[in-house]
């Protein structure tokens, strides 16, 4: 009787170890750090690579990781009702041009939804409201700014008395902004749409993953979450 044979690893056609893949990844997506800042880092640790082999290895692994800790964590919201979110939309220029970088950030300021469009119009707010809506449920309250793109989608999906609106009641979700804006600057900005999209939602859930709530903590609480969430992502795709 044929063994069963054991479900091949990503990493398997890879020679180096998934623990420096990783490394890697995390390195280069969490840190406002260049491909050859990443490269120089790793020499002193006694890891020889290229800086196209770090961009090739976030490219591939990136998308992957990041898909497993949403899986994770968008299971775990989904059982429990959502209270308020807060939406905002930023702008991005790639080649020239304006582009829209659409977030939606829960209360307690993890970014939920990214979501890159050419204009940011009823239809791309729609599609955005859409896409947060399908992957983690209808929240009680979503808190906007005053354009009216949202106004006009929030009516139509039937959700508009729960909008609401006011100065400073969206700082959470503008904040949200500052650390992809840190690495976008490190990254010299972006040169195609599509990879914006995959930067942006790669990064949000790294970022989700590691933030510990640092300001609001004891020492010692952030330290045991520090080390349960480096263990964690370890275990990423093993």
């Amino acid at each position: 009787m044929a063994r069963p044979r054991k479900p091949k690893t990503p990493f398997y056609r890879f020679n180096s170890s998934p623990e420096v893949i990783r490394l890697v990844v995390l390195m280069y997506v969490r840190f406002p750090l260049s491909l050859r800042n990443v490269e120089d880092l790793l020499f002193e640790r006694g890891i020889d690579i290229s800086h196209e082999t770090v961009r090739y290895w976030w490219n591939r692994f990136g998308p992957m990781f990041a898909a497993e800790i949403r899986r994770k964590r968008s299971a775990q919201m989904r059982q429990v009702t959502q209270w308020r979110w807060h939406l905002d939309e930023v702008y991005v220029k790639i080649n020239g041009e304006l582009h829209y970088l659409w977030r939606a950030v829960d209360h307690e300021g993890e970014v939920l939804e990214s979501f890159v469009t050419k204009t940011r119009d009823k239809a791309a707010a729609l599609k955005f409201i859409k896409a947060a809506m399908k992957r983690y449920g209808s929240p009680k309250v979503i808190v906007t700014d005053r354009l009216r793109s949202y106004k006009a989608a929030m009516k139509e999906i039937g959700n508009a008395e729960r909008q609401v609106t006011g100065r400073h009641l969206n700082n959470r979700a503008e904040n949200s902004h500052q650390p992809f804006r840190r690495r976008e600057r490190a990254m010299l900005r972006f040169r195609r749409m599509k990879t914006l999209q995959k930067f942006a939602s790669v990064h949000a859930q790294v970022h989700n993953h590691f933030n510990q709530e640092r300001s609001i903590v004891d020492r010692q609480s952030y330290k045991e979450r520090r080390s349960e969430a480096l263990s964690e992502w370890r275990s990423v795709m093993a």
